[in-house]
């Protein structure tokens, strides 16, 4: 006999669990191993949340299906969020790139999902040992408060999203559910995740940690043009972030240093201007000095711009267009913001996050194999798919 019956049962007090649990009707549990709710929008952005991207569209996400997307994104969009904002009186603002920021802290989006999920029972510090089902509905197995609990659930939320962050708990939970009821989980990996050097190469690059330049970073067919950041370990900021969910062990990156500099145009003015100038002194009026350093002795760049004709002039511009690095791997998923693939959508409603082989079952925000880019996309996928199915939920009591 179950300790607690109800309709809907959501693991995960995430944005997407709190998402679900506010539009899924009466009668909702929500459960979550942590001591707080929303622990991950409260690290995000810096702790002000980048709730949401102006720009989001289907082609920011990345999946095996990628026209999964599609249905959830068109139904809640990021302006119906920022509507939910306005409603309750959280300032933000826009930075680069169409991101959006809290003014003042992302505690007020954890607030604003308590108060709009303020029908629905939550449990904090309440783990799940296991889940069945019964053939009536859903039995699921807790550990609360030291004590064993049993809830029996109508229909069943996993929002437990996937193996990033794993300090604050993170776990393949979801997968772990997802594939006990029939259903195939796509290759996991860190995504939007620092990228790491060899040993030796940490040795090579080691005076350029804390070094950031504007870059545009090309790898398996997709390009990013952001700041790129050298750290003790390998290579960071917005660029690499990016570039990461694209790239594979043994893969180089292309980087187009000054990315929207005619450089060979450049390197000729300044022969015909400044020709008694060194090339390296050239270089440091391009980029910052440190890196320009580097590449002077790893180039062997030497002479005055003056007594360079343009083959050598062209030869440079070329190598500053397209400087190979190689790292060797990521920092893995201890500082890596989301999990790229998961939950195969094949055998998932795309307009209800419902399962097609288990029915009453509904998997949403990161635990499926939908990844957005950086800057709040993750997050709109959450409130997203996780309207799609509170809603589907509550049209089926």
């Amino acid at each position: 006999m179950a300790d607690k019956t109800v309709t809907t049962l959501i693991l995960g007090a995430g944005a997407a669990g709190m998402m679900c649990a506010a539009h899924a009707g009466p009668d909702v549990l929500v459960v979550d191993h942590a001591k707080a709710a929303g622990e991950k929008i409260r690290i995000s952005g810096g702790g002000r949340c980048n709730f949401t991207n102006l720009h989001t569209a289907p082609e920011n996400f990345l999946s095996e299906n990628p026209h999964f997307c599609k249905s959830a994104l068109a139904r809640y969009t990021q302006w119906d969020f920022l509507d939910l904002v306005a409603r309750h009186g959280i300032a933000w603002h826009e930075k680069t790139l169409g991101q959006l920021f809290c003014d003042r802290s992302a505690k007020d989006i954890i607030a604003m999902l308590r108060a709009e999920m303020a029908g629905a029972a939550l449990w904090l510090e309440t783990s799940v040992d296991d889940v069945a089902h019964d053939g009536a509905g859903f039995v699921v197995r807790m550990t609360r408060a030291g004590h064993a609990v049993t809830v029996k659930a109508q229909n069943l939320v996993v929002a437990t999203g996937g193996k990033s962050i794993p300090k604050m708990g993170a776990t393949g939970l979801a997968y772990q559910i997802a594939a006990q009821f029939g259903h195939r989980i796509t290759e996991t990996r860190p995504a939007l995740v620092p990228l790491t050097f060899d040993e030796a190469q940490k040795t090579v690059f080691a005076a350029l940690a804390g070094t950031a330049l504007e870059s545009r970073i090309h790898c398996n067919g997709a390009a990013f043009d952001e700041a790129m950041l050298f750290t003790h370990r390998g290579l960071s900021g917005p660029a690499v972030l990016q570039i990461s969910s694209y790239w594979r062990e043994g893969d180089s990156l292309s980087i187009t240093l000054c990315p929207g500099v005619d450089l060979f145009t450049h390197l000729r003015a300044r022969r015909a201007e400044a020709g008694a100038k060194s090339l390296a002194s050239i270089l440091a009026e391009l980029l910052p000095k440190r890196v320009a350093q580097h590449l002077v002795s790893d180039w062997a760049v030497t002479g005055n711009i003056g007594d360079q004709p343009d083959a050598k002039l062209r030869d440079l511009a070329d190598r500053l267009a397209g400087w190979v690095l190689t790292p060797t791997s990521s920092e893995g998923y201890r500082t890596a913001e989301v999990t790229l693939g998961g939950v195969a959508t094949e055998e998932i409603s795309s307009k209800t996050m419902q399962s097609q082989r288990q029915p009453g079952l509904f998997i949403i925000g990161e635990a499926l194999d939908v990844t957005g880019w950086l800057g709040g996309y993750n997050f709109q996928w959450a409130w997203s798919s996780a309207v799609a199915a509170g809603r589907a939920i509550a049209a089926n009591p």
